[in-house]
């Protein structure tokens, strides 16, 4: 017989390692049927999914299960963590805001999220309707299909905005943290003055003091 399957949202983000764009976060609710077709689509953690390949996914992941997208932008990133000061409490908020924003409409008693830091801190930033889900913080988590389709979600936002991002300022925007990320901040500078710079990177990185 098989194992059976528990309804249940997953949660993962994307951006976090990226010293320019916003941090993304994005749950999505999967029941069996879901899950059955998401794993025939072969959707998987977005690491191990071209960027090409998880823009096509995005809309069939949107298009038959419940979910959310929580971007925070470079301005108000930089705002929030000026104020908590630890990425993974920041990252809390953004888990339990997409947890909360599901559950408006739609009945789930379980989730799963990425682990990322001491499992409170997403309970203790849930709001009343989050306090009463079981909430699972699995290392790997993107092994679960709703967490993957999470991740996919997460990623492809990431993708749009840093690709708005290039229109706005007229410059390609590295990913990461590798060395053509400072000569790119340095172009920036350049063109925009430090100011701007926050706008769009994530200064608590040590790259922002180096550039």
């Amino acid at each position: 017989m098989s194992e059976i399957f528990i309804p249940h949202i997953g949660v993962d983000e994307s951006g976090k390692g990226d010293f320019f764009g916003p941090l993304v976060i994005a749950g999505v609710l999967v029941d069996e049927k879901t899950a059955e077709k998401f794993s025939a689509l072969g959707i998987k953690d977005s690491k191990k999914i071209t960027d090409k390949k998880i823009l096509t996914l995005e809309p069939i992941i949107k298009e038959n299960a419940p979910h959310s997208i929580v971007a925070i932008s470079n301005g108000r990133y930089n705002e929030m963590y000026a104020s908590i000061k630890n990425l993974n409490k920041l990252l809390a908020w953004g888990h339990a805001r997409v947890i909360e924003n599901i559950l408006e409409k739609n009945e789930c008693t379980y989730a799963i999220s990425d682990k990322f830091g001491n499992d409170h801190f997403i309970q203790d930033a849930l709001m009343k309707k989050g306090r009463e889900i079981r909430l699972d913080q699995m290392v790997r988590g993107e092994s679960d299909i709703a967490v993957a389709a999470a991740s996919v979600l997460a990623r492809a936002a990431f993708v749009h905005k840093v690709e708005q991002m290039q229109k706005d300022y007229g410059i390609m925007f590295p990913k990461g943290c590798a060395s053509q990320v400072k000569d790119c901040a340095g172009e920036f500078i350049t063109k925009f003055g430090k100011d701007k710079l926050k706008e769009v990177c994530k200064t608590h990185f040590k790259t922002y003091n180096e550039v």
